[in-house]
């Protein structure tokens, strides 16, 4: 069991990860790879060393930064602490992000443990890309999951983020038999998963889940991160993708509130 855990960062009074306000823990380490992802940094399961150049009175200077720190779940959760009466006034809680936090399961669940024996609520931010046993194992250990669907087509899936869909697929049908709560996450990337076939399919899959809340997030694509691929010596794959419009992401709420859910553009 691991006694530290791999974090690159911490967001306080979060209102995009999860009911009221919350503090998001953003595990380091992601299976995936996907071209369009914003938090570059945390792809790498390791700590990352990267130069940062600033400006003071017309000259520069290079400095070393350490991306990623080991931290103890005492550590989180006296972070977590500080702001427990902005959760308990909001009803909001603790969100585990990434990367993908399955990657650090053991430590994850222990830090999750802690947070439910004090009452505070846990949501798991996740892809779904973990074996079928260790999904199982933490099905009972977080009060709401935000599950991400991005692509159908198991080829497509391959090319655009490095791995199969199928498994994302059928650990989602895993969370909607054992009746947990969940969110769907859909991020609309221009050209690569907006078309009618990916939608198709979309809306037959999340139709047919046994979902209690039944609720849609449409997650705009947009390229502020492409200065971060530079600094952590990435490939920028997104050159000539722009964010969509307001009409295509209108367009594609009606389209899956014919499903029964309710829609929201944004997290």
């Amino acid at each position: 069991m691991s006694d530290k855990g791999l974090i690159f960062d911490i967001k306080r009074f979060s209102i995009n990860d999860g009911p009221g306000i919350r503090t998001t823990i953003f595990f380091k380490g992601c299976p995936l790879s996907c071209w369009w992802c914003h938090n570059p940094e945390g792809i790498s399961g390791e700590i990352e060393e990267v130069f940062v150049t600033d400006k003071l009175d017309g000259r520069e200077f290079r400095n070393k930064e350490h991306v990623g720190k080991y931290v103890t779940v005492e550590d989180l959760i006296n972070e977590i602490e500080k702001e427990r009466i902005f959760h308990e006034t909001s009803k909001g809680g603790v969100t585990f992000s990434g990367g993908e936090p399955l990657i650090q399961h053991e430590f994850l669940l222990r830090l999750a443990d802690e947070c439910t024996l004090r009452g505070i609520h846990t949501c798991l931010d996740t892809s779904g890309y973990i074996s079928t046993g260790i999904f199982r194992s933490i099905l009972n250990r977080f009060d709401l999951f935000l599950y991400d669907i991005k692509i159908l087509d198991d080829k497509k899936h391959m090319l655009y983020t490095g791995v199969p869909s199928a498994v994302i697929i059928d650990n989602l049908h895993i969370l909607s038999e054992a009746g947990r709560k969940f969110i769907i996450r859909f991020p609309v990337v221009p050209g690569i998963n907006d078309d009618s076939e990916n939608i198709s399919l979309m809306k037959d899959l999340i139709v047919n889940l046994d979902n209690e809340i039944r609720e849609l997030h449409l997650l705009p694509y947009h390229g502020s991160a492409k200065s971060k691929y530079k600094k952590f010596g990435r490939e920028f794959k997104m050159k000539n993708n722009i964010k969509p419009d307001e009409n295509k992401l209108n367009h594609l709420k009606k389209e899956f509130e014919q499903t029964g859910y309710k829609v929201i553009i944004g997290g």
